[in-house]
Protein backbone atom coordinates (compact mmCIF):
# COMPACT_ATOMS: atom_id res chain seq x y z
CA UNK A 1 0.00 0.00 0.00
CA UNK A 2 1.44 3.65 -1.00
CA UNK A 3 1.12 6.24 1.96
CA UNK A 4 0.71 9.93 1.20
CA UNK A 5 3.85 12.30 1.67
CA UNK A 6 2.50 14.10 4.30
CA UNK A 7 1.18 11.88 6.42
CA UNK A 8 -1.63 13.04 8.54
CA UNK A 9 -1.41 14.12 12.43
CA UNK A 10 -4.85 12.98 13.20
CA UNK A 11 -4.81 9.05 13.32
CA UNK A 12 -7.48 7.53 13.87
CA UNK A 13 -7.51 4.01 15.67
CA UNK A 14 -10.64 1.21 16.23
CA UNK A 15 -12.38 3.24 18.99
CA UNK A 16 -12.41 6.58 17.58
CA UNK A 17 -13.65 4.71 14.16
CA UNK A 18 -16.62 3.54 15.86
CA UNK A 19 -17.56 6.38 17.55
CA UNK A 20 -17.54 8.66 14.38
CA UNK A 21 -19.58 5.07 12.55
CA UNK A 22 -22.36 5.50 15.71
CA UNK A 23 -22.44 9.23 15.09
CA UNK A 24 -24.67 8.38 11.16
CA UNK A 25 -27.85 7.99 11.86
CA UNK A 26 -27.83 5.67 8.50
CA UNK A 27 -25.33 3.67 10.00
CA UNK A 28 -27.36 3.14 13.79
CA UNK A 29 -30.65 2.54 11.31
CA UNK A 30 -29.37 -0.55 9.60
CA UNK A 31 -27.22 -1.68 12.65
CA UNK A 32 -23.26 -1.37 11.25
CA UNK A 33 -20.01 -1.95 13.20
CA UNK A 34 -16.47 -1.64 12.36
CA UNK A 35 -14.82 -4.73 13.45
CA UNK A 36 -11.40 -4.22 12.40
CA UNK A 37 -9.42 -0.31 11.58
CA UNK A 38 -5.65 -0.29 10.50
CA UNK A 39 -3.06 -0.86 8.72
CA UNK A 40 -4.70 0.11 5.44
CA UNK A 41 -7.98 -2.01 6.18
CA UNK A 42 -11.38 -1.67 7.58
CA UNK A 43 -14.34 -4.40 8.30
CA UNK A 44 -18.25 -3.32 8.34
CA UNK A 45 -20.19 -5.68 9.34
CA UNK A 46 -24.46 -5.65 9.55
CA UNK A 47 -26.39 -8.57 10.76
CA UNK A 48 -29.12 -9.62 8.58
CA UNK A 49 -32.55 -9.00 9.42
CA UNK A 50 -35.96 -9.03 7.74
CA UNK A 51 -36.07 -5.57 7.00
CA UNK A 52 -33.38 -5.27 4.89
CA UNK A 53 -34.30 -7.60 2.82
CA UNK A 54 -35.82 -7.04 -0.44
CA UNK A 55 -38.84 -8.73 -2.31
CA UNK A 56 -37.19 -12.19 -2.95
CA UNK A 57 -35.99 -12.32 0.32
CA UNK A 58 -32.22 -11.35 0.05
CA UNK A 59 -30.45 -8.79 1.54
CA UNK A 60 -31.22 -6.12 -0.47
CA UNK A 61 -28.26 -4.08 -2.89
CA UNK A 62 -28.90 -0.97 -1.11
CA UNK A 63 -27.50 -2.55 1.63
CA UNK A 64 -24.55 -4.10 0.20
CA UNK A 65 -23.74 -0.57 -1.86
CA UNK A 66 -23.65 1.48 1.35
CA UNK A 67 -21.64 -1.52 3.49
CA UNK A 68 -19.04 -0.54 0.76
CA UNK A 69 -18.96 2.65 0.60
CA UNK A 70 -18.62 3.27 3.99
CA UNK A 71 -15.87 0.33 4.24
CA UNK A 72 -13.63 2.34 2.02
CA UNK A 73 -13.96 5.20 3.10
CA UNK A 74 -12.94 4.18 6.43
CA UNK A 75 -10.12 2.18 4.96
CA UNK A 76 -9.17 5.01 3.40
CA UNK A 77 -9.08 7.23 6.67
CA UNK A 78 -6.25 4.79 7.77
CA UNK A 79 -3.98 6.16 5.28
CA UNK A 80 -5.15 9.84 5.05
CA UNK A 81 -6.80 10.86 8.36
CA UNK A 82 -10.44 11.71 8.94
CA UNK A 83 -10.91 14.35 6.68
CA UNK A 84 -12.74 12.67 4.19
CA UNK A 85 -15.80 12.03 1.77
CA UNK A 86 -16.54 9.46 -1.14
CA UNK A 87 -15.64 10.38 -4.41
CA UNK A 88 -17.20 6.99 -6.16
CA UNK A 89 -17.45 3.62 -6.34
CA UNK A 90 -18.64 0.73 -8.32
CA UNK A 91 -20.26 -2.64 -7.19
CA UNK A 92 -20.65 -5.63 -9.29
CA UNK A 93 -23.21 -8.39 -7.57
CA UNK A 94 -21.99 -11.32 -8.07
CA UNK A 95 -24.97 -13.59 -6.27
CA UNK A 96 -28.05 -13.44 -3.88
CA UNK A 97 -26.85 -12.04 -0.61
CA UNK A 98 -28.41 -14.11 2.74
CA UNK A 99 -27.42 -15.73 5.49
CA UNK A 100 -27.09 -13.99 9.15
CA UNK A 101 -24.39 -11.57 8.67
CA UNK A 102 -22.88 -8.75 5.91
CA UNK A 103 -19.02 -8.47 5.80
CA UNK A 104 -17.62 -5.68 4.12
CA UNK A 105 -14.03 -6.06 3.89
CA UNK A 106 -12.09 -2.92 2.05
CA UNK A 107 -8.27 -2.43 2.02
CA UNK A 108 -6.27 0.97 0.42
CA UNK A 109 -4.91 0.59 -3.31
CA UNK A 110 -3.08 3.42 -3.41
CA UNK A 111 -3.44 6.50 -0.97
CA UNK A 112 -1.99 9.78 -2.46
CA UNK A 113 -2.23 13.23 -1.15
CA UNK A 114 -6.02 13.99 -2.65
CA UNK A 115 -7.28 10.51 -3.49
CA UNK A 116 -7.54 7.70 -1.80
CA UNK A 117 -8.51 4.46 -4.45
CA UNK A 118 -9.89 1.31 -2.27
CA UNK A 119 -10.91 -2.21 -3.09
CA UNK A 120 -13.94 -3.97 -0.98
CA UNK A 121 -15.11 -7.58 -0.71
CA UNK A 122 -18.54 -8.32 0.33
CA UNK A 123 -19.16 -11.58 2.17
CA UNK A 124 -22.05 -13.17 3.72
CA UNK A 125 -21.75 -15.29 6.48
CA UNK A 126 -25.01 -18.40 7.05
CA UNK A 127 -25.42 -19.51 10.36
CA UNK A 128 -22.97 -22.65 10.39
CA UNK A 129 -20.38 -20.00 9.59
CA UNK A 130 -19.56 -20.33 5.82
CA UNK A 131 -18.69 -17.03 3.69
CA UNK A 132 -19.56 -16.57 0.91
CA UNK A 133 -18.67 -13.64 -1.53
CA UNK A 134 -21.38 -12.00 -3.24
CA UNK A 135 -20.31 -8.53 -4.09
CA UNK A 136 -16.69 -6.47 -5.07
CA UNK A 137 -16.27 -2.97 -4.83
CA UNK A 138 -13.98 -0.53 -6.12
CA UNK A 139 -14.39 2.95 -5.09
CA UNK A 140 -12.06 6.43 -4.85
CA UNK A 141 -12.18 8.95 -1.14
CA UNK A 142 -11.06 12.90 -1.81
CA UNK A 143 -8.54 13.75 0.63
CA UNK A 144 -9.46 17.22 2.46
CA UNK A 145 -12.73 17.25 1.73
CA UNK A 146 -13.75 19.97 4.95
CA UNK A 147 -11.29 22.35 2.60
CA UNK A 148 -13.55 21.72 -0.13
CA UNK A 149 -17.11 22.61 1.01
Amino acid sequence: MDTPDDARDDALDLGLARKVLQAQPFSALVGARLTAFGDGRAVLEVDVRDELRQQYGVLHGGVLGYAADNAITFAAGTAAGADLITAGYSIDYLRPADGVLLRADARVVRAGRTRVVCRCDLTTVDAEGAERLCAVAQGSVSVGAARTR
